[in-house]
């Protein structure tokens, strides 16, 4: 193939790929939403903000059994929404219990009873090396930020947590006023136990070595706690989405495919009981919205 026969094929290439990508006509536009997520570009240098027209989130009075975590996390983030001082925030424990949900729903209730916009913006865990990067393009925005990472954890190999650490608290510059971070993990301390563990058999200092490993979670002035659902909170879940949803079936026939569920499932949860939910729902023919 020569270069008059490549030339028309790489030309049809990138206006393919210019078709497909996402617009980044709004990407440092905060008006244009309330959600955002980021994409981090390949340099650590970059990256664009996507706005999501429609979060998938819950009203917060669905969400049962964590009453006091949302109390918490509501207040906290009614006086950050308002420009009052405000803590990190990290949601740790059991998964499916309601973590990410809880920071969706707190978003979404700050915004329907205030008049101030607060945004929401997602970073992936495998995009917290362009954390700096992200907060340099929030720091002179007008908007109240809630930078949310799910699902936050590190490997054994991982160094990117010291980059994190820095950026939350311990940088020349901080963390912007306007914005504050939080994160949902299944672990307390982000990293694996036998990380930790490691660092104080091998380290000539333990204790120092484990204190580094652990610091990351000091960052986070809150710290709120999720633990397995037991039962009666479980059958309270599945009531108020077969009320809020209209759906309808015999409190006994319910119940009994509930716990069905949950055993075929292996725990009780709030991510079980909506999945039982979707699939009654299915049943029934109707659409969750």
């Amino acid at each position: 193939m020569n270069d008059n026969d490549i030339t028309p094929l790489l030309s049809r290439i990138a206006v393919a790929l210019e078709r497909i990508a996402p617009d980044q006509n709004n990407s440092g536009d905060l008006s244009s939403a309330d959600a955002f997520v980021w994409h981090a570009s390949n340099n650590d240098s970059g990256g664009w903000l996507e706005p999501v027209p429609q979060v998938n989130r819950l009203p917060l009075d669905l969400l049962k059994g964590i009453n006091r975590q949302a109390d918490i996390l509501l207040e906290n983030t009614r006086r950050f929404s308002v420009g009052l001082p405000a803590n990190n925030a990290l949601l740790w424990g059991a998964r499916g219990t309601g973590k990410s949900s809880l920071v969706k729903s707190v978003h979404a209730l700050i915004n329907d009873t205030s008049d101030k916009v607060l945004n929401l913006v997602e970073i992936h865990r495998e995009d917290i090396h362009s954390l700096p990067s992200l907060l340099s393009k929030l720091r002179n925005h007008k908007h109240q930020v809630i930078l949310f990472c799910d699902d936050l954890s590190f490997d054994d190999a991982d160094t990117s947590y010291k980059s994190l650490k820095a950026v939350l608290e311990g940088g020349i510059e901080g963390r912007p006023e306007n914005v504050v971070f939080y994160a949902t993990s299944n672990r307390r301390h982000l990293l694996p136990r036998d990380m930790i563990e490691n660092e104080r058999s091998t380290a000539i200092n333990p204790s120092e070595a484990v204190e580094e490993k652990v610091s990351l979670s000091d960052r986070f002035g809150l710290w709120l706690g999720f633990h397995h659902t037991d039962q009666d909170t479980y059958f309270a879940m599945i009531d108020a989405y077969v009320n809020h949803f209209d759906l309808k079936l015999d409190r006994k026939t319910l119940m009994s495919e509930a716990k069905e569920w949950s055993v075929t499932r292996g725990s009780r949860s709030g991510r079980v009981a909506w999945q039982y939910i979707q699939d009654l729902a299915g049943r029934q023919g109707k659409k969750l919205d």
